[in-house]
């Protein structure tokens, strides 16, 4: 449900998540170098653990919707959505709804990975609107 209470528990954890997620990339750029992206990859394999955790205390009712709002929704989502991706992959699949599953994780990477380079590619019409 759409209140301003669950409003300002997204809204805050999403500002924790944010700062976070830039923690951890600026620290491990400086530890590991900026050769790859490790603070990325470190941010999504946290990060889908974590909300995996949370989704089971959830569903053993020691998680209340509060607390899934601002640490779920809020803090894990804006410090990564790639967890929220994992999990819909996981429960599509223990639903037993395998064709489902990798027709999700497939459009998402092909898809995603597609838009990036499509706006990269429109990178000088993008650079000559804002200028």
């Amino acid at each position: 449900m759409i209140t301003l209470t669950n409003l300002f528990w997204v809204a805050l954890g999403g500002a924790l998540g944010a700062m976070a997620r830039f923690t951890v990339v600026m620290l491990s750029a400086g530890i590991l170098g900026k050769s790859f992206p490790f603070g990325t990859l470190i941010v999504n394999i946290v990060g889908s653990f974590l909300l995996a955790l949370l989704f089971l205390g959830q569903q053993q009712g020691a998680v209340s919707e509060q607390t899934w709002l601002w640490v779920g929704v809020g803090v894990l989502g804006a410090f990564t959505t790639f967890s929220t991706f994992s999990l819909d992959v996981v429960l599509l699949l223990q639903n037993g709804e395998t064709l489902k599953a990798f027709a999700y994780a497939g459009l998402n990477l092909f898809c995603c990975i597609a838009a990036v380079a499509l706006a990269l590619g429109l990178k000088s019409y993008f650079l000559s609107m804002w200028n």
